[in-house]
């Protein structure tokens, strides 16, 4: 779910302001799991506008301390939220690590890259939430290590149906600032993306494995 719903306008905002989020409607874009989809969300930008990244940074690790206090540590997940959960590790004043898709196969093996010890608190941040799958296989590893996951954080959710049933059922809670509600509804205000295209837009986002370009 979202923080609150002037958060979420405002860092759809700044999303679509850079660049971020592409909106793609009649060109769609195709993603690694072969999806054709009319969006393409890329934070990894977000690193390279200085005033952006700080709202975020800033906005992020506001959030954290309101919901669960102060952690132990932050966690990032690789590779796509290393550069944003160091930024939040650093305005909190806090350790971070990061956690691999899978243990390197070579020098110690990792698959949690910094220091951490069993029993600490950790809010893992993430930049984007499709279906959770990566961003839950971060906190299996995490919980292997037997530290307590006190919650998860993450720039934008698609709000697929399918990852809120896969945080569900790994009893793991996710906040993030902005969602693809909140993304159309302040692209169709701005004259981003037409009626027309917000019509496509809702069409995809309720069946993305099966929608096709028309």
């Amino acid at each position: 779910m979202i923080f609150n719903k002037e958060t979420a306008r405002q860092t759809a905002e700044v999303l679509l302001q850079i660049n971020a989020i592409k909106l793609s409607p009649k060109e769609p874009f195709t993603w690694a799991s072969g999806w054709k989809s009319p969006i393409y969300c890329d934070n990894r930008i977000i690193l390279s506008y200085p005033p952006i990244r700080n709202y975020i940074r800033e906005t992020m690790g506001k959030q954290i301390e309101e919901l669960y206090g102060r952690p132990d540590v932050i966690a990032g997940v690789a590779t796509g939220a290393i550069g944003i959960g160091v930024l939040v590790a650093e305005y909190l004043g806090l350790p971070f690590i990061y956690v691999r898709p899978e243990a390197k196969g070579h020098g110690r093996k990792n698959q949690i890259e910094g220091y951490i010890e069993a029993g600490q608190s950790v809010v893992v941040v993430e930049d984007l939430i499709s279906t959770g799958k990566s961003s839950l296989n971060a906190v299996k590893a995490l919980k292997e290590a037997q530290v307590n996951i006190k919650g998860m954080v993450a720039i934008f959710s698609y709000g697929f149906d399918v990852a809120t049933e896969n945080f569900k059922k790994e009893d793991v809670t996710l906040h993030t600032l902005s969602n693809y509600e909140s993304l159309l509804d302040q692209a169709l205000e701005t004259n981003y993306i037409s009626q027309k295209e917000l019509t496509t837009l809702s069409d995809w986002n309720s069946n993305p494995s099966e929608w096709n370009a028309i």
